[in-house]
């Protein structure tokens, strides 16, 4: 127990629940203040005390005590942010409000204080001579480089400047996710007359009448907004009015001017991410995270973004002509007058093709796809199949929200892993997107299990009502899910390389080799089964659901290219220049236009005033990431697809990738299971990008 804290405060004492699940039956929001009160206190004296010791610095006395330190906080935090997010209540995002900068100022405390770094440096400069295994050895290099790229070699006015300057940078990532989740609200589209949901399945529907319902808008029907550009139904929807104005709110999050406007938020951040960048020696923010990632630096990501780039648009404009072709086929056969497709309209005629050139309907597809048969039948047998671990309810256990589920999970030989928890559904005082966390990571110094969870946000439907997924939700599912299986699989001896504690353009990798279990036949024959009938989904689906998966990847792969490069573009100025930029829409404007990725019909999948992943969810100048970590995954998938022995192959990807979460260079661990370098000719195959000149 810590004894500044109250005993009754459920933070007080580590969790006694099965692999310190947080309590969170206990937990209110009145006891997290005083218990990241006690968190800075306690862990700052730890830290005191490592840089009080006389005797030389070494690897017990300095790094490993510093690995042993901030439990409390540790403890306190995790559950903190993890409810700010997606349970954000005003009391929650009042909290957020106060303590982010305090929170960034406790953690510059302790990477800028010069004494501790002195002792880094030290156990840094003698490993060469030191009895040091190899994670150990690691570890040390790893302490070095990121406190040396926090500024810990800063003078004092420099450290001064920027503890300004990052408490700042924490109240902007903060106020930037409010004014989204209040906008993206407040732009939820409603609609009085239930005929113009037409194409909508029943259960989408029900969802939309469920959720004006919640918001007090009996009788009508609320269309809630995902964090991306576009919406799952534009697929369906018949109304083009209708599909307009989803798109039109959802492009203007954040910009309307009044309350929830983001652009003057934007602006600072680029500036004090640029001013803070110059201070460490650095000529942009973009070069300072590069000098932290597998990529290594800016001219290398945008060497890889520029080489995609002209092929995928010239894709993109290739299937626009057949999307075109045939709305003006539609338009002459109903006497209507021609109109050019606008980009509310991709996606509606992209879904006619798949189903008329590839036989592929989504939305006759999503009665094979309900919601518990594919968790328990497609991703848990899966994980089962791929690497002998098994799932078990634990309905007792309380989780962080009455709607997520807590599973435990067991490894081939019986022994217990950790808990995994699923947090389905939308709620407006949830962020938008799908993600993966922690509340526990394993470790053998502390021994400490692990406890994971994913959030995702697909439409509630009424009580009773079966939740069917998209085939893009059951997708997402899969993937945040490939997250939870590295932080469940990995097995490390220290909490700074648990789980998905890697680099950044390496930690998609893992997750996005998961999504390949979508369409593997023995998956998809287990879990894709109608809701009603339980009749199977026919072979031959399966066989033209991959036939259809190079249609659209011009569209897919120009918008994503198309953010990557944003992202690039705003944390690749200098100070001076992030200064000079004024308008956020002529400044994104430009950039996608130098990059030839300006294309109308073809919007960014995010725009800078909703790009919650670079301005509030720590992926700044790091979004390239995904498309970096997918050439290390293309090249994974074709070993699992030319190989017998699934469960084989699996063991070989759990040893040499997700057990070593971030003990090894990234690099290494790709050579140890490719038994070469990743090559990009797989990601170019995949993505339809050969052949191109």
């Amino acid at each position: 127990m810590t004894g500044s804290l109250a005993p009754d405060n459920p933070f007080a004492s580590p969790s006694s629940l099965p692999h310190d699940l947080p309590p969170f039956a206990r937990i209110r929001t009145e006891h997290f203040a005083p218990a990241i009160e006690a968190g800075f206190t306690e862990h700052l004296a730890e830290v005191d005390a490592i840089t009080a010791n006389d005797e030389p610095a070494t690897f017990t006395n300095t790094i490993e005590a510093l690995e042993r330190s901030g439990r409390l906080l540790d403890r306190v935090l995790e559950v903190f942010f993890a409810l700010t997010s997606s349970d954000a209540t005003e009391e929650m995002e009042s909290l957020e409000e106060e303590f982010s900068p305090r929170i960034a100022a406790h953690y510059d405390a302790i990477s800028l204080n010069s004494a501790l770094y002195s002792r880094i440096r030290a156990v840094f400069d003698q490993r060469e001579g030191q009895d040091l295994t190899q994670e150990q050895r690691y570890l040390v290099e790893r302490y070095e480089l990121e406190y040396r790229l926090d500024g810990a070699g800063l003078d004092e006015s420099g450290k001064a400047r920027l503890k300004e300057l990052n408490q700042q940078l924490a109240s902007l990532d903060s106020l930037f996710v409010r004014n989204l989740q209040g906008d993206t609200n407040a732009l939820a589209v409603v609609v009085d007359d239930v005929g113009e949901l037409d194409g909508l399945a029943e259960s989408e529907i029900a969802a939309a009448r469920a959720a004006a319902t919640e918001a007090g808008l009996d009788g009508k029907y609320r269309i809630t907004l995902p964090l991306y550009t576009g919406h799952p139904w534009l697929a369906q929807l018949r109304n083009r009015g209708l599909r307009e104005r989803i798109f039109t709110a959802s492009r203007a999050r954040g910009s309307r001017g009044g309350e929830h406007d983001n652009r003057e938020t934007v602006l600072e951040s680029v500036r004090l991410r640029a001013e803070r960048a110059e201070l460490l020696g650095f000529s942009s923010h973009a070069a300072l995270v590069a000098a932290n990632s597998t990529a290594g630096s800016v001219a290398a990501i945008d060497e890889r973004l520029a080489t995609l780039s002209g092929p995928a648009v010239r894709n993109a404009g290739r299937e626009l002509e057949v999307l075109q072709r045939l709305a003006e086929e539609q338009q002459r056969a109903s006497g209507a007058d021609p109109f050019a497709l606008e980009p509310w309209d991709w996606a509606f005629y992209a879904e006619q093709v798949r189903a008329r050139d590839y036989d592929v309907d989504e939305a006759a597809l999503r009665p094979y796809f309900e919601a518990e048969r594919v968790l328990h039948d497609g991703v848990f047998h899966a994980a089962e199949l791929v690497y002998g671990i098994t799932f078990a309810p634990r309905e007792e256990l309380v989780a962080h929200h009455p709607d997520a589920q807590v599973f435990e999970v067991f490894d081939a030989d019986g022994s217990a892993l950790g808990l995994y928890i699923l947090d389905l559904y939308t709620r407006d005082i949830k962020r938008g997107g799908a993600w993966m966390s922690t509340y526990r990571q394993q470790n053998e110094l502390g021994g400490e299990s692990t406890v994971v969870f994913n959030v995702l946000n697909v439409p509630k439907p009424p009580a009773g009502a079966p939740t069917l997924l998209t085939l893009d939700e059951v997708e997402t599912l899969f993937h945040e899910f490939g997250h939870a299986l590295h932080g469940l699989l990995a097995h490390v001896t220290y909490p700074h390389f648990g789980g998905t504690n890697v680099l950044r353009d390496f930690v998609e990798f893992p997750s996005q080799v998961n999504e390949m279990w979508l369409t593997h036949p023995v998956v998809l024959a287990n879990y894709a089964r109608h809701y009603e009938t339980g009749e199977p989904l026919p072979e031959t689906q399966r066989e033209k659901l991959k036939a259809a998966g190079l249609f659209n990847q011009g569209f897919s792969t120009t918008e994503y290219l198309a953010a990557s490069v944003l992202d690039m573009a705003w944390h690749k100025l200098s100070a001076a220049e992030a200064n000079a930029v004024t308008d956020v829409v002529a400044f994104e404007r430009d950039a996608l236009e130098r990059a030839g990725l300006l294309v109308e019909t073809v919007p960014t999948r995010y725009s800078s005033t909703y790009f919650q992943h670079i301005f509030g969810g720590g992926y700044s100048a790091g979004y390239y990431g995904y498309i970096w970590s997918e050439v290390f995954d293309a090249a994974s998938v074709e070993v699992f697809e030319a190989s017998d022995e699934v469960r084989g192959t699996g063991e070989r990807f759990r040893l040499a990738i997700l057990q070593p979460g971030g003990s090894r260079p990234p690099q290494q661990l790709v050579r140890e299971f490719l038994g070469e370098d990743a090559r990009i000719e797989p990601l170019l195959r995949r993505r339809g990008l050969t052949g191109w000149g």
